[in-house]
């Protein structure tokens, strides 16, 4: 990483796709993105990849677990890996899933022991799409992907 790009990590609270390649500015650009990105993706009829995005989704659905928490544990496993984007999905499927702020901020007490201080950022970043989506249903505004 530049210095350039070190500082602006630390001093801005919203990076762009551009500075740096892994912060999205806004849940509505990384909505587009994904949906861009998986399309294209998909396209190329790949059955490994095709068969992998079914196992992937699948595996969020209810089953002996519910939704809600097997978000959480996406949420948990995103932040530990530190996958900006992962965190951004999960923390998103979790709100549409209703998870209390109690909640989200027990899951993310898990990921910071097992992951350790290095995932502190990326709590950062799963705190401000958490905020992000909060506010976006207190103005009626839903959250998709």
């Amino acid at each position: 990483m530049t210095d350039s790009i070190t500082a602006k990590t630390l001093l801005s609270p919203s990076l762009t796709r551009e500075d740096c390649g892994i912060l999205l500015s806004d849940l509505e650009e990384f909505r587009r993105y994904r949906e861009r990105m998986n399309q294209r993706i998909l396209s190329t009829d790949n059955l490994g990849i095709k068969r992998f995005f079914a196992l992937d989704t699948r595996a969020y659905e209810k089953g002996a677990l519910d939704a809600k928490t097997k978000e959480m544990l996406g949420l948990v496993a995103s932040t530990v890996l530190r996958c900006n984007d992962c965190i951004t999905y999960h923390v998103i499927r979790c709100v549409q899933e209703g998870i209390t702020e109690k909640e989200f901020f027990e899951a993310l007490n898990i990921a910071l022991v097992v992951g350790g201080s290095i995932t502190i950022p990326h709590l950062r970043r799963a705190v401000e799409v958490f905020d992000q989506c909060k506010e976006k249903l207190k103005k009626g505004q839903s959250l998709n992907l």
